[in-house]
C-alpha cells in the first residue's frame, strides 16, 4: 500500500491521445486529496527524463501520456523510486500488463491505493525499457509511423497507420526477409524482437503475444525469426494471436528469461525501446537489469487475454 507515500510528482504529456484540460484537472484532482502533488508538463523530447532526474524527493512519481514518456521518466529514476502510470496514450501496454483502468481518472483512484510491484527492465546500449524492443522489421515500423507526422492536434498518428504501414513494409519485401544479424551464442536471423513482458504489444484491443513467457519479474525472452517466407506469415501470426508455438518452432530463435546478449548487424539496421526510435545500429548489447523500480500494480501482475 502506500501510507508511506506523503509526496508525489505527476509528470505529464500534453499532446498524448487521451490528455486533455478537463481530464487533467480531475486527474490532480483526485491524486491531490491522498498526496502532496506537484504537476509539470513536458515540452520537447527527453524533457521528461529531465524533470524526473529533479524529482528525486518525491516519494512516488505518477506518468500521464503514453508508453513513450514513460519509458523517457524510468530513464531518469532510480532504483528506490515508486512509478505510477496514468493510460494517456493510444495503446498503453504496461498500464494493461499491470491492471491499470484505461480511464485516467479511474487510473488515479486505483492508484492512489495500489501495491507497489518490483519489476525488470530491459536495457539496449544502456538505455531502459519497460515492455519491449526490437531490431529490424518492428524498428523499422515505428520510424515509418513517425515520418508520418503528428496530426494537427499534436498527437500520433493510430493504430490503423501501424497496420497499413506494416502491410507496405512486408509487400515491399514481398514478405522476405534474409538472415541480417549475428546473435552472439544463437547464430544468425532476420530480425530481433526482446520482450520484458507478455503482451509485446497491442492492436487496437488485441494482445500481441510475441514472447508469451515474457514476465515483468524475470530476464529478458528473445524471439527472432532466422528468415521469413510470404507463405510462413500466416504462420507466424497465429504464433502472436495464440501465444503459442513459436518456442517450439524450428526457424525461430527463442530465449527464456535472458540476463545479457550481444547482436551485431550486416549493415545498419533501425532499434526501437517502447515505440521510440533510436536510430540505426551496428551493435546492440541487451541486458536484463533486475528488480529495477516499483511499479504500481492496482490489478493483476500478469495481463490476462
Amino acid at each position: 500500500m502506500l501510507a508511506a507515500v506523503k509526496s508525489a510528482a505527476l509528470i505529464v504529456n500534453p499532446f498524448a491521445s487521451a490528455v486533455t484540460e478537463d481530464c487533467l484537472a480531475v486527474v490532480e484532482d483526485e491524486l491531490g486529496r491522498e498526496f502532496e502533488l506537484k504537476a509539470v508538463l513536458t515540452e520537447r523530447p527527453k524533457h521528461a527524463t529531465e524533470l524526473a532526474r529533479g524529482l528525486q524527493d518525491a516519494d512516488a512519481v505518477f506518468v500521464f501520456g503514453g508508453d513513450g514518456l514513460l519509458n523517457e521518466v524510468l530513464n531518469g529514476l532510480g532504483g528506490d523510486a515508486v512509478v505510477g502510470v496514468l493510460p494517456g496514450g493510444r495503446t498503453n501496454v504496461v498500464a494493461r500488463v499491470l491492471g491499470v483502468p484505461l480511464d485516467p481518472v479511474e487510473a488515479a483512484r486505483a492508484l492512489s491505493s495500489a501495491t507497489p510491484l518490483r519489476i525488470s527492465l530491459g536495457r539496449a546500449n544502456g538505455r531502459r525499457f519497460a515492455f519491449a524492443a526490437g531490431v529490424g522489421f518492428d524498428a523499422e515500423l515505428v520510424r515509418r509511423v513517425d515520418e508520418l507526422g503528428r496530426r494537427s492536434d499534436g498527437r500520433r498518428p493510430g493504430d490503423w497507420a501501424f497496420t497499413w504501414e506494416a502491410v507496405k513494409l512486408l509487400a515491399g519485401r514481398r514478405g522476405r526477409y534474409e538472415p541480417a544479424v549475428e546473435i552472439e551464442g544463437y547464430g544468425r536471423v532476420a530480425f530481433v524482437l526482446v520482450a520484458n513482458t507478455n503482451p509485446y504489444s497491442f492492436a487496437g484491443g488485441r494482445p500481441l503475444h510475441i514472447a508469451p513467457e515474457a514476465r515483468f519479474e524475470l530476464g529478458l525472452d528473445l524471439v527472432a525469426p532466422k528468415q521469413v517466407r510470404a507463405a510462413a506469415i500466416p504462420r507466424l501470426v497465429r504464433f502472436i494471436v495464440r501465444g503459442e508455438g513459436q518456442q517450439d518452432a524450428a526457424d525461430i530463435v527463442y530465449a527464456h528469461d535472458v540476463d545479457r546478449f550481444e547482436l551485431r548487424c550486416d549493415e545498419p539496421l533501425p532499434l526501437q525501446v517502447d515505440g521510440e526510435d533510436l536510430g540505426d545500429v551496428e551493435t546492440v548489447v541487451f541486458e536484463a537489469e533486475r528488480d529495477a523500480v516499483s511499479m504500481l500494480a492496482p490489478g493483476a501482475a500478469t495481463f490476462k487475454p
